[in-house]
């Protein structure tokens, strides 16, 4: 008889993924805090190892990709946050803005055992205090170690029509 694997993948909670959105947040700043492009490079290193899913299984879809919208490995992510990459050459360094602050505003937060959803508006502060406004949709998940990453990450400007 086979035996059977005791361990239970616990369930996401709520105030991981306000965690999660806190660090994210706070690294993408990070990045942009760097005094020179390989620093911010090591640290765009860092917050996607850190935040993404890098199984293979990642589907990323950020703000400002529009010749190569889906990115699903670290140096697509990477080239994103700081771009300088001739493989993603309309990538301009999205984190080298830089922003002062990321807050996020969840429309929702769906748990569904193993997988935690979240919806809505995060808004990127800029060093005159304006804010940019961008939609999102981050699912998250856990690793292999227990850590919860985004499996699914897409974002977008709002419609202005």
């Amino acid at each position: 008889m086979a035996q059977e694997n005791c361990y239970t993948t616990p369930m996401i909670t709520t105030t991981e993924i306000e965690q999660a959105q806190k660090s994210w947040g706070n690294s993408v700043v990070h990045v942009g805090e760097a005094a020179d492009w390989n620093t911010a490079h090591a640290r765009a290193v860092e917050l996607v190892e850190r935040h993404y899913r890098l199984d293979g299984s990642l589907l990323f879809c950020p703000t400002k990709a529009a010749e190569i919208q889906f990115r699903n490995h670290i140096e697509a992510a990477v080239s994103y946050f700081v771009g300088n990459n001739d493989a993603f050459p309309e990538d301009k360094g999205f984190a080298l803005e830089p922003w002062t602050s990321v807050r996020f505003d969840n429309t929702g937060i769906a748990i569904r055992g193993e997988t935690g959803i979240a919806m809505g508006n995060y808004y990127f502060g800029k060093s005159d205090g304006s804010e940019v406004k961008v939609e999102y949709s981050f699912v998250y998940v856990r690793d292999a170690k227990g850590q919860l990453k985004i499996q699914l990450h897409h974002s977008a400007m709002p419609f202005s029509g």
